[in-house]
């Protein structure tokens, strides 16, 4: 996760302290980078991620039989069938609505699709496995939503640093990275939020946001330069499966309370 927070460093020049949304297959967090292993961790997915979402959403679709989408990721079949769908035709609720924190949870839409899927495959007279001819429609839905919800926490998390003063109140940066963020749709979603809340958006290169080598070895380099985490002796070092990002300041956020005003997503 600092490897991906760090990467847009290695393609653009961005200062510290800088905002980063991670949303992949295995992780979603909110977190103000502060400096080289400076964390402050806003809000994170309360159960699966979102790529993960979606890529359960595509198979329940059986978009792998799907001619466009056959040779397509999960993420990917949802993003280039949602072009051909509607959106709004499908009304369903974002989950959160009500809780003021940076939390995310993806579990509950899986779960509404997944109703609407049975529903439709019902209506149609198909068995699962087949290919819907609502198929656009639910993923323009789901991928809709998705963006909603990420960029509703991710506003709360930029409304929050200002009122704390932890970025400047004019072009402050929102990192967007991880597998997720080489959606168009979500990224398209995120500008309309910087441009309404004075802040620039960066997202490295489609090929670095997912899971690579270079963003290691560039976090390495980070770390080398700050001379933060360097072992000459590794004779006593522990290893641990998961390591937190950063300190968890996420029940102050909570605390805060902050109302988020409605943004026109207009996309």
């Amino acid at each position: 996760m600092e490897a991906h927070a760090l990467t847009i460093r290695l393609t653009n020049k961005v200062e510290f302290p800088f905002l980063v949304l991670l949303i992949s297959g295995g992780h979603c967090l909110l977190a103000l980078v502060q400096g080289v292993s400076d964390f402050l961790l806003l809000g994170k997915s309360l159960d699966i991620a979102p790529g993960d979402m979606l890529d359960k959403v595509a198979r329940r679709l059986s978009l792998i039989k799907h001619p466009e989408c056959s040779t397509m990721s999960g993420g990917k079949a949802i993003e280039h069938l949602a072009k051909q769908g509607n959106r709004f035709h499908f009304d369903i609720t974002p989950p959160l609505q009500r809780a003021k924190n940076c939390d995310f949870s993806f579990t509950g839409l899986q779960h509404l699709i997944n109703k609407i899927i049975i529903q439709k495959e019902k209506e149609e007279g198909i068995e699962q496995g087949q290919i819907l001819s609502s198929a656009a429609d639910i993923a323009a839905t789901v991928q809709h939503t998705t963006a909603c919800l990420i960029v509703k926490r991710t506003h709360r998390a930029i409304l929050f640093c200002k009122q704390r003063d932890l970025l400047p109140q004019n072009n402050a940066v929102l990192v967007a990275s991880g597998g997720v963020a080489s959606n168009f749709y979500i990224r398209r979603a995120l500008e309309i939020l910087t441009n309404a809340t004075q802040c620039t958006l960066m997202c490295p290169p489609p090929r670095l946001c997912t899971d690579n080598g270079i963003m290691i070895a560039w976090n390495g380099i980070e770390r080398l330069r700050a001379g933060v985490g360097i072992l000459h002796d590794i004779e006593d070092i522990r290893y641990e499966p998961k390591c937190p990002l950063g300190v968890d300041i996420s029940k102050e956020v909570e605390e805060a309370a902050i109302k988020v005003p409605r943004l026109k997503m207009n996309l």
